[in-house]
């Protein structure tokens, strides 16, 4: 008796420590937003807006394009607790020397969030992204 008693507790704490694992990541930021699919829709919307921005432009002058995407993209998915890991440049090796002003960064904000918000991502969902994202201001700004 007391050997099934220890097997339905070892059966419920796997389904409990599990289970949770699995509700967890369905109820990720990630998931949330959308993915690793929206990801790239909102990523490339923002590249295409930066573009097309005088302001905003200069600053990637001398960018890869591809490159800027490609580590945008896995630090985006990252930072919102999806599957991948960011091993790239910290955002004060990316942004030193670019003496970016904080009207051309929050310029560059309102860019974002026009991306987010035309890929119909929910104003929670966005605040929960700026939320994460804030951090990293005094990285970018005039360093």
């Amino acid at each position: 008796m007391l050997r099934f008693f220890r097997s339905v507790t070892l059966c419920i704490t796997f389904i409990s420590l599990f289970g949770c694992q699995t509700l967890h990541k369905r109820n990720s930021l990630y998931q949330q937003f959308g993915g690793q699919a929206k990801i790239e829709h909102v990523i490339d919307a923002f590249i295409l807006r930066i573009g097309a921005n005088s302001q905003i432009i200069h600053y990637f002058s001398d960018s890869n394009i591809s490159h800027f995407r490609a580590g945008f993209i896995n630090h985006m998915c990252a930072l919102l607790e999806g599957p991948c890991e960011y091993n790239s440049d910290s955002m004060v090796q990316i942004h030193t020397g670019m003496n970016i002003n904080e009207r051309d960064f929050n310029l560059v904000v309102e860019l974002f969030i026009n991306a987010m918000t035309d890929a119909h991502i929910p104003y929670q969902i966005q605040n929960k992204v700026l939320a994460k994202l804030a951090p990293l201001r005094s990285e970018i700004i005039e360093v």
